[in-house]
């Protein structure tokens, strides 16, 4: 029997993991606005996974350079070899998030209630604005072979921003990256990749506390939605680099927006939307 609950939030969470609207911010409003009770952090973490797995699927080629590059150099930094120097600043950017992430983590259950929906809302608003004036302003002149350590460290610290639900990790570090001129297709691409140590590392953390804890029937049901999440992933992948190797940031700009603006009116009285 199909628990619908998962399968609605998995698919929830993979097509919206990459783009930049705030996947985070989509599952806690879930819990927010529909009958399914609060997913908790066990679930959230396994649909993550779900997703990491469609990038490193679809981003195969650029994996397999990076390992390769490990291998040869990995004791000593050889920028001369792309994926090498790949994995280097994969590892610079995420070092910001590992730091921050474990003073942030004990103030993660605050935002899932209903009083979680106005800082997501305004998280959503705002961010989307930032990522339209730098997807406005920013050059599009660099690709990833371009980015040096100082750029990888400015990304990961805009990361950082994105333990705010709403703020979206993928949306604040694409931001960053226009900012520092980067293509829109390859700035999506890097913040993907960068995607991989920081949920592998999430995962692994709230996996071995649940075993700790003897809540297996947790990672097992959790399996299902691993499943669910890449299947929606591979396809949010594919669609958003498509879009975005021929046009610009500006739909999920208007989504945000649009998103950010509802949720602000229901926050604040205007509306009534919530379905409870």
């Amino acid at each position: 029997m199909i628990d619908w609950h998962i399968l609605l939030l998995s698919i929830l969470q993979g097509l919206t993991e990459f783009l930049p609207v705030s996947s985070s911010g989509h599952l806690i409003l879930f819990s927010i606005f529909t009958t399914f009770p609060d997913q908790g952090m066990a679930l959230d973490i396994a649909v993550h996974v779900g997703s990491i797995f469609a990038v490193m699927i679809y981003f195969r080629k650029t994996i397999w350079q990076v390992i390769k590059g490990t291998l040869k150099n990995f004791f000593i930094p050889n920028f001369k070899d792309e994926g090498n120097k790949l994995f280097w600043l994969m590892v610079i950017g995420t070092l910001p998030v590992v730091f921050v992430g474990m003073l942030f983590r004990k103030y993660e259950i605050e935002f899932r209630g209903d009083d979680g929906s106005k800082i997501i809302g305004w998280t959503i608003l705002v961010f989307g604005f930032l990522l339209f004036i730098a997807d406005k302003i920013g050059w599009t002149v660099r690709k990833i072979e371009h980015l040096g350590i100082v750029d990888a460290l400015l990304i990961g610290c805009a990361q950082c921003l994105a333990l705010v639900p709403g703020t979206s990790r993928s949306g604040v570090t694409m931001t960053m990256a226009r900012f520092l001129g980067m293509e829109r297709s390859e700035a999506a691409k890097f913040s993907m990749l960068l995607s991989i140590p920081a949920i592998i590392g999430a995962a692994t953390l709230v996996g071995y506390e649940l075993y700790s804890e003897g809540q297996i029937a947790q990672l097992l049901q959790a399996s299902d939605a691993v499943m669910y999440s890449f299947a929606a992933s591979i396809l949010a992948i594919g669609i958003m680099m498509w879009w975005l190797k021929k046009s610009t940031f500006l739909p999920f700009v208007i989504y945000r927006i649009v998103l950010g603006t509802i949720l602000l009116l229901n926050a604040y009285g205007y509306i009534d939307i919530l379905s409870k």
